[in-house]
């Protein structure tokens, strides 16, 4: 059988397939507020065959936004917004899942297509940016952060723990944590972000500092018997690849210590300088790399949107689960795609009973 859908069992979750569906952050909410764009938007991704599907970048404190419109889980009325989401998902035969995370320093921002920086001073949408350190990202993002505090890492802390706990109570079975992409998660990691002189910057123990400690409050919160997951870059492809792939490497095994399930890798994005090689996938060795050395179980993204590459990916051991983001946007029903690529008999099995029906009668010859 194709090793792309085999089940995938993770804690007390298995999954039908390793076909994942990764956050994307949609940027159509209000007051961190879920509306009819993602009752519809969610459940649709959960029927088209997916084995999980994770909820986008959803803030841990107001000041955690990417955007005004981000989600967020900082209060109970979010929260409760948010189960019927969770119940959809799992009601279309997938693992419903939430990413939750802070933005740090690339916060306050226009959404996308309105510009992709920073809102202006002034612009009563916007808020004070934190960071481990008071350095701006550079490029379209300039705003230099406030440095944290001692006090402002335990609240952020405490943040994040709350955020898990809103999300167990709102049915969700799968957590990842957002330590990726810049924000704050990752400065604390990153060279180019993290100048602080105590206990949370200079050494590599130290710039882990922040996300050990938030893992280890996320953990007192989550239930064991549920996968606790995280985002993580890995790489920055700045010049010094191989030393932070290695520092990289040294905390994902703490993070398994700690009580981490699954490490889904990705890119540190930290610097606009960055020369990152983008073609198709190329990710996956650097997964596998991760995946040998530090004993947890990986996922990638980042252009996986071939079908056989997605099979070689598990086959060959590099990957345990597949996401594959912008493809399922285009064609929600990738999986049956996929499977009819990979010649997996009567793919029809990962659909909801409705469409396998009529997809099984009005087979094309």
């Amino acid at each position: 059988m194709s090793a792309l859908f085999q089940t995938f069992a993770l804690k007390g979750v298995q999954l039908r397939n390793r076909i994942a569906i990764p956050p994307m952050c949609q940027y159509m909410a209000t007051d961190g507020l879920i509306n009819d764009w993602h009752r519809v938007h969610y459940p649709a991704l959960a029927r088209g065959g997916a084995g999980l599907v994770v909820v986008e970048a959803t803030a841990v404190a107001p000041e955690g936004r990417i955007t005004p419109a981000c989600l967020g889980l900082w209060n109970d009325t979010q929260a409760e917004a948010l189960a019927p989401i969770a119940a959809s998902i799992a009601a279309a035969g997938a693992a419903p899942g939430i990413q939750i995370g802070h933005s740090g320093r690339k916060g306050s921002a226009n959404r996308p297509w309105e510009g992709d920086d920073h809102l202006p001073e002034g612009d009563p949408r916007g808020w004070a940016t934190l960071s481990p350190s008071a350095v701006a990202f550079g490029a379209n993002l300039p705003k230099v952060p406030q440095a944290m505090t001692t006090d402002d890492i335990a609240r952020v802390r405490a943040d994040f723990a709350a955020a898990a706990r809103r999300a167990r109570d709102a049915g969700f079975k799968w957590l990842e944590l957002h330590f990726a992409h810049g924000y704050l998660g990752q400065s604390f990691f990153s060279v180019h972000a993290n100048q602080r002189d105590d206990a949370y910057g200079g050494s590599a123990e130290n710039r882990s500092r922040f996300l050990l400690e938030t893992l280890a409050a996320v953990r007192e919160e989550w239930p064991e018997h549920l996968p606790l997951t995280a985002r993580f870059g890995v790489i920055e492809y700045d010049g010094r690849d191989e030393e932070m792939l290695a520092e990289s490497i040294e905390l994902a095994r703490n993070f398994k210590r700690g009580g981490l399930d699954l490490l889904s890798v990705s890119i540190g994005f930290s610097t606009p300088e960055a020369n990152i090689p983008w073609k198709p996938a190329f990710l996956v060795p650097i997964a596998g790399r991760v995946r040998a050395a530090a004993g947890l179980p990986v996922a990638s993204a980042w252009g996986i949107d071939d079908p056989h590459t997605a099979e070689r990916s598990v086959a060959d051991g590099q990957l345990d689960l597949v996401m594959v983001g912008r493809a399922h946007l285009a064609n929600p029903h990738w999986p049956m795609h996929a499977a009819r690529q990979l010649g997996v008999e009567r793919p029809t099995w990962i659909l909801p009973a409705p469409y396998a029906h009529w997809l099984e009668r009005y087979r094309p010859a």
